[in-house]
C-alpha cells in the first residue's frame, strides 16, 4: 500500500481509485473525441445494441448511474458528432431511444480496445484480468453497489479523524 493509502478509510481509497480510473479513460479516449462519461454512454449502448437491445435514454441512464439530464445532454453531444441518433419511441412518444451510428460503433470499438488496455493495467497488481483476485474484487464491487445508500438516514456520529478522510 503506498504512503498515502496508510490509514485511509475505505471511502476515501473509492474516491481516489474511481478519480484515477476517471483521469485514465479521460485521457485515453480524448484522441478518439470522446470524454469518460461520453465513453460509459457509448460503450454501454454498443453492448445493449449488440443484445438486439435499442434503449431508451431512461433506460440507459439506469444502467450507467448516470443521471437522466445528463444522459440527454451527452447524447445531445454526441448526436452533434454523428455518433448516435436519437428517436422518439414510437411506443411512448415522451422517451426517446438511442442507437450508434456506423460511425459511433467504428469509435466505439476503438474505445473498448483502448479501455481495456487500460483495465489489464489496472487489475496487473490483482493477477490480471482473467485472475482469481480480479474476480474476488468484482464481486466486493458488485455487492458494495447493490447495497442501499440513502444519504438522509440517520448516521452515528464519526470521530473528526474519520470524517477527514471520507
Amino acid at each position: 500500500m503506498s504512503t498515502a493509502s496508510e490509514g485511509a478509510t475505505p471511502g476515501f481509497l473509492v474516491w481516489r481509485l474511481s478519480m484515477k480510473w476517471r483521469v485514465a479513460v479521460d485521457r485515453a479516449v480524448a484522441p478518439l473525441g470522446l470524454t469518460h462519461a461520453q465513453y460509459s454512454l457509448v460503450a454501454s449502448l454498443y453492448g445493449m445494441q449488440r443484445s438486439g437491445h435499442r434503449p431508451s435514454q431512461r433506460r440507459l441512464a439506469d444502467h450507467t448511474g448516470l443521471e437522466p439530464l445528463y444522459v440527454s445532454k451527452l447524447a445531445r453531444s454526441l448526436e452533434a458528432a454523428g455518433l448516435l441518433e436519437r428517436a422518439r419511441d414510437p411506443r411512448d412518444p415522451r422517451a426517446v431511444q438511442l442507437a450508434l451510428t456506423e460511425q459511433g460503433r467504428d469509435v466505439t470499438r476503438r474505445a473498448i480496445k483502448v479501455v481495456q488496455g487500460l483495465l489489464q493495467q489496472l487489475l496487473e497488481p490483482l493477477g490480471g484480468l482473467d485472475s482469481a483476485g480480479t474476480r474476488e474484487f468484482t464481486r466486493n464491487l458488485a455487492t458494495l453497489l447493490d447495497a442501499p445508500l440513502d444519504p438522509f438516514s440517520e448516521h452515528e456520529s464519526f470521530s473528526d479523524s474519520e470524517t477527514e478522510q471520507s
